[in-house]
Formats: structure tokens, C-alpha cells, sequence
């Protein structure tokens, strides 16, 4: 947390403020509060009027004045909103009776004439002072905030808007579409000829060393910035498969713009829509039969090596069930006696995956990040996304990451009935294509991927505050009793009935 320093930015007219509130759209979190100050007519409610509007994706949003209601409620898909003008206000007891922290609970508060109340506000307030400009039309802004994350959310969302601008994309309307659960986030941006998607994922800085002197990211080869989804994106796209196309990129900030695929989804209603599991079972066929490259040429003469899918990767991995999940549910680290065999297991399994034939992964081949699109035939039917953490591992990882879709209920029948299909489309271009060792390879890499996931979803319900991944934590239980049913995983399983209930 530090403070925002004054930050002036000048507004040449109505035009430039809307762009304006949409920056700041773009970054507002549930708790945020903004205080609004100026004069009248310094275009407080302009400004508010039009990022309300953003919000709300709606460019004609009724946005009436609160100032004799004190406030103004919205209930938007991301989260509420609660417009409140206090120029009318004279006592502070009449906002405290407003419930402004309930508010904030589940919202964020944007707030007119602040000043009548500025005792009550949170202290990471981002505060927004609108002064007249030189020119009629013109206004100035200046922002400031004494704690909070207001220092680096605000002028990343600035230098999104000179990318764009930088890019040939003057004037474009900014749009909310998706925060994933790192720190990678999307948005829509369109002019009136044009349409992309921006993504917004600044480099992961290295966190402490928690293995052989190296951070996780770097252990568990999780892309550190977007050189990764660049070069594979390039790849993909050479060899034939749907990636969106870059419009501009800027390497060093993390900026990138990029086809929009569209919105299809391969799930109906929370269940998969079997056709489409098997188009994707399919690509992920034609997808393992090529030679990949060792390394992807970029820009400048630089070029990106997959990193394999090592020894090292997959114990860490691993770990996040013992460092997240077990404490969780038994109110204590796990044994040293339980990490003892857990790991003297694990090891075991991830020796017999050295043998497996290698082939890029790209590592998150489910649900959320495969398009489909209606009307194209082939691999074309679904479009890839979400690749930036490709590695060179056993094929096995992406069918099970498939097949056992940890964010849909992947019937027992319909898994049985993907993994059938991919081994028949492999056999029957090549005879030799070995059957029983795909599956061992399989049951190993769907009972590590679930019991990863496991740490991960635990990891993000206690210390980010995402509750709603515990959620899934049923269907994954059930993916790991179908993987551990493998003569392979015999030990494990005991391993799973004896340390770790649930």
C-alpha cells in the first residue's frame, strides 16, 4: 500500500473526460471509494454520469441526480454502485444513517461533495478534484489518495489508454470483460470500425524463495510476462489452430491487443455439451501429432524455449494440497510422516512419466478457455486462449485437463468416452500409438492436476478472499477417486483414505 501522489491529467473536453471515467471504470473493486470535489459545474456529475455508464455497458443508463434522494443505488453485473451527492447534506449523522459501509461490503461508492463528510470516509479514498480548464470545455483532474493501491490500479489503466492510443485506437470505448485469478485482466475496446480485446497483464514480480533458492512462478514455469502467450500464440497460429491475431503489443509494459474469438462455450447450463468436448478431444489429437518447436522466434532477434514440464514442477505442484488444502480441513501442517510419503510417492509417479513422449501442453485446455465458434468447421470450430504457461510435458496433461474439467461435471461415461476417442483418432494414425501407457500416464497426470487444483482453489478462498472456488472442491473429490482407481495409484490412494480427509 502507498499513496497517490497528485496526479494531474488534463482534459481537453467532454470527449477526453468520458475516456477518463472509463479508465477508472475499468479498475474500481468492490470496497473502493471515490470522492468527488469541484465547484459547481466543474462536471463532477459528467464525469460520474459516464462512468456509471461504463459500468453498466449502456451508453443511454438514466443517471438522475441524487442531490435531494442523498442517494443513488445501481446493481450492475461486477458489483453496486452507490451515487451520493452531500451538497444538500448538513448534518454528518444523516450519512452515517445512509450506511455507507454497507455499501462498501459488496459495492463501490462514488460520492459528490465529500467534503461535508470527509471524517467518515475510509482512508484509502481516492480523491478526484475537477477544476475549470483554459478553455470553456476543458477541465482538469487531479487525483490523489494518502494509502491503498490507488499508486499502481490508476496509472496502469492511463498507460492502457496511450497504448491504445499509440496503437491507432483513438477515442476507444474501454469495457469490463474479465479478471482472471491472477493478475492478468481483459477488456473490450472498440471504435466505430473496429473491435479487439486488451489484455492488461503487467509482469509477475518474483515472490520469496520458497525451493532451491527460486520463487514458485519460476519453479512451476507460470509465464512471468506476456513473451509466453506471444510466442505460442505465433506458433498456433503457423501451424493452423485458432489464436487471436495481436493488433499491437507492447512487450516490455504488458500490453497486447488482440481478436476478440467470441463468446461460444463448449457448456450449456453447467454441463458440457458432449459434441464439443469431442471436437476439442479431436484438436487436442491433431494438436499432439505435430513436432513443435523447441523455441519461438520474437521480436528484436529474441525468442522464448518452452520450459519442460520437470521433476521439479510437478513436485511443487503437488505441495499446494499439503501447504493449503491439508491444513485447511485437519487445523494443522501435515505430518512430517504424511509429507514423507507423499513426496516419496510422488516421486515414484513422476519418474514413470519420463519415459512418456513429450509435446507441448498448453496446460489449461478446458472449459473456460476453449471458444466455440459457430458456422467454422474442423479445428476451426474452437478457438484457443489462455496459453501463456504452455510447457513440454507427457500428452496425457491437457486430455485429463479436458476430461476432467475441474469447473464443469464431467460425467464418468463422458470421460471414459473422450479418452476412447482420442486414443482411437491416435491409433489410427499410428499403429504402434500405445494405448496402456497413454492411460497410466493419464490416471498419474489427472490425479496430480486435481490434487494441484485442490491446493489452489484452498489457496484462494482463505487468503485472497474467493470463497467461491470451495465450490468445486465436490467434483474434484470425485475426479480423484475415478484417477486413483488405477493399479498405478494404488499407494497413493491409501496415501489420500489415510492423511487427508475431507
Amino acid at each position: 500500500m502507498s499513496a497517490l501522489r497528485p496526479l494531474r491529467i488534463d482534459l481537453a473536453d467532454e470527449a477526453a473526460a468520458r475516456s477518463l471515467a472509463e479508465d477508472l471504470a475499468m479498475i474500481l473493486c468492490i470496497g473502493d471509494t471515490v470522492a468527488l470535489q469541484g465547484d459547481l459545474g466543474a462536471g463532477k456529475t459528467t464525469l460520474v454520469r459516464a462512468l456509471l455508464r461504463a459500468l453498466a455497458d449502456d451508453a443511454e443508463l438514466e443517471v438522475p441526480s441524487p442531490t435531494f434522494t442523498l442517494v443513488q443505488p445501481y446493481d450492475f453485473p461486477r458489483f453496486s454502485v452507490a451515487h451520493l451527492d452531500l451538497y444538500r447534506t448538513e448534518d454528518p449523522e444523516e450519512v452515517e444513517e445512509l450506511g455507507l459501509d454497507d455499501m462498501l461490503t459488496d459495492g463501490v461508492a462514488l460520492i459528490e461533495w465529500p467534503g461535508r463528510v470527509e471524517g467518515l470516509l475510509p482512508a484509502d479514498t481516492l480523491w478526484l478534484l475537477l477544476e475549470q480548464g483554459e478553455t470553456p470545455d476543458a477541465r482538469v483532474a487531479t487525483f490523489a489518495a494518502d494509502t491503498g493501491d490507488w499508486a499502481e490500479r490508476l496509472p496502469r489503466s492511463l498507460m492502457l489508454r496511450a497504448f491504445l492510443e499509440r496503437s491507432g485506437w483513438n477515442g476507444a470505448a474501454r469495457r469490463f470483460l474479465q479478471g482472471d485469478a491472477f493478475a492478468r485482466r481483459y477488456e473490450t475496446v472498440d471504435t466505430t470500425e473496429r473491435h479487439a480485446i486488451a489484455m492488461n497483464a503487467p509482469a509477475r514480480p518474483d515472490g520469496p524463495p520458497v525451493c532451491l533458492g527460486k520463487p514458485y512462478s519460476r519453479i512451476a514455469h507460470l509465464a512471468e510476462d506476456v513473451r509466453p502467450f506471444v510466442a505460442v500464440d505465433s506458433a498456433l497460429r503457423e501451424a493452423g489452430f485458432c489464436a487471436p491475431e495481436i493488433y499491437a503489443a507492447d512487450l516490455e509494459v504488458g500490453f497486447l491487443l488482440i481478436e476478440d474469438l467470441g463468446r461460444g462455450a463448449i457448456v450449456a447450463d453447467g454441463a458440457p455439451i458432449a459434441e464439443r468436448y469431442e471436437a476439442a478431444v479431436e484438436l487436442l489429437a491433431d494438436f499432439h501429432a505435430r513436432d513443435w518447436p523447441a523455441e519461438v522466434a520474437l521480436e528484436h532477434g529474441t525468442a522464448y524455449r518452452l520450459p519442460a514440464y520437470d521433476r521439479d514442477a510437478l513436485m511443487i505442484e503437488a505441495d499446494l494440497y499439503l501447504d493449503w488444502y491439508v491444513p485447511d480441513v485437519t487445523g494443522a501442517p501435515a505430518s512430517e510422516e504424511a509429507s514423507v510419503a507423499f513426496h516419496r510417492i510422488w516421486d515414484r509417479l513422476i519418474t514413470m512419466l519420463e519415459s512418456s513422449r513429450k509435446t507441448w501442453i498448453l496446460r489449461d485446455f478446458h472449459s473456460p478457455n476453449l471458444i466455440w465458434r459457430d458456422g467454422e468447421t474442423g479445428n476451426d470450430r474452437l478457438g484457443l486462449i489462455d496459453f501463456q504457461d504452455a510447457v513440454l510435458g507427457p500428452e496425457a496433461y491437457d486430455l485429463a485437463s479436458l476430461a476432467q474439467d475441474a469447473r464443469v461435471t464431467v460425467p464418468a461415461e463422458l470421460e471414459e468416452a473422450l479418452v476412447a476417442a482420442y486414443v482411437d483418432i491416435r491409433r489410427a494414425r499410428d499403429p504402434d500409438f500405445d494405448e496402456e501407457a497413454l492411460r497410466r500416464d493419464y490416471a498419474i497426470l489427472a490425479a496430480h492436476r486435481v490434487t494441484k487444483i485442490i491446493g489452489i482453489f484452498t489457496r484462494l478462498a482463505r487468503r485472497d478472499g474467493k470463497p467461491g472456488y470451495l465450490a468445486h472442491m465436490p467434483r474434484l473429490f470425485t475426479y480423484l477417486e475415478r484417477s486413483l482407481s488405477h493399479p498405478e495409484l494404488s499407494d497413493i490412494k491409501l496415501w489420500y483414505d489415510r492423511f487427508a480427509p475431507r
